[in-house]
């Protein structure tokens, strides 16, 4: 009889630890079920941003680790165990590790704003932070650029992110700028023939929009013309060289002088 009324007492008991274990079991099912289903939306949509994958692995391990602290807490909390001192713990812990890995959490930070914010892509010529060359790698906490001479160069992304960068190949077209210097006293309409002869024979310069061929300026020692043709991007250096070339040699033949800066100095005898 002890033994029944023993086991009649201890019945609550067992049924609320047993419905306690049962409700923890389906937050744990469910939570973990909507936490797979957050994962796959965030991939998904990350994908179709065409984001880069080490910013996907990233934010899935940061949204799964921060679901699993929640439900932590949640089950805790259900069983009575008090959690706020264990908040605290974690706010230290972040604290300390957040100090101790500033610029490390900084360069990620810019890593995932330049990968989702794209103010350049890998395989575009850029120049930032005193550097210009190709992009080839952009990572999490660094963007390498390819120089021109054959170096690569690793910027930061914390640093790079908050920097003014100049992307030459955001554009499919690119205006070359150049300048050419002709003696007083030469035939402009000719020196002009010419260097538009240049541009029209040149297959890479674009005809929409047109080049812009016109004195600039009155110089000390020179009529300065400007020569200002539109390529693509990807034949900047090409039109750029050769042209440059081109005017050098074709106005010279013409008898047409290109001057440099020179000084007339008059010796006055007693």
């Amino acid at each position: 009889m002890d033994e029944l009324t023993k086991l009649e007492q201890l019945l609550p008991k067992i049924l609320e630890v047993g419905g306690s274990l049962i409700w923890a079991l389906a937050v744990l099912f469910i939570g973990l079920k909507l936490l797979g289903l957050l994962r796959r939306v965030l991939r998904r949509a990350l994908d179709r941003s065409s984001v880069d994958t080490g910013v996907v692995q990233f934010l899935d391990a940061l949204v799964k680790i921060v679901s699993y602290v929640v439900l932590a807490l949640i089950l805790m909390s259900h069983f009575g165990i008090q959690t706020a001192s264990f908040i605290t713990l974690l706010g230290t812990a972040g604290v300390a590790v957040g100090l101790s890995l500033k610029e490390s959490l900084s360069n990620i930070a810019g890593g995932i704003v330049i990968l989702l914010t794209k103010p350049f892509s890998v395989g575009n010529y850029i120049e930032a932070n005193g550097y210009e060359g190709t992009v080839v790698v952009i990572s999490l906490f660094a963007t390498i650029l390819h120089t021109a001479d054959n170096r690569n160069v690793v910027l930061p992304n914390g640093a790079l992110a908050n920097s003014n960068i100049v992307n030459f190949s955001a554009n499919d077209t690119r205006r070359v700028d150049m300048s050419v210097g002709v003696a007083y006293g030469t035939d402009l309409k000719k020196a002009r023939a010419i260097i538009e002869g240049i541009l029209d024979a040149d297959e890479k310069v674009l005809k929409d929009p047109s080049y812009i061929v016109a004195v600039d300026s009155l110089d000390d020692s020179a009529i300065t013309i400007l020569v200002r043709p539109w390529v693509k991007a990807e034949d900047y250096w090409d039109v750029k060289w050769r042209t440059m070339e081109l005017l050098n040699n074709r106005l010279t033949e013409a008898g047409i002088e290109i001057p440099f800066p020179q000084m007339s100095v008059h010796i006055q005898k007693d």
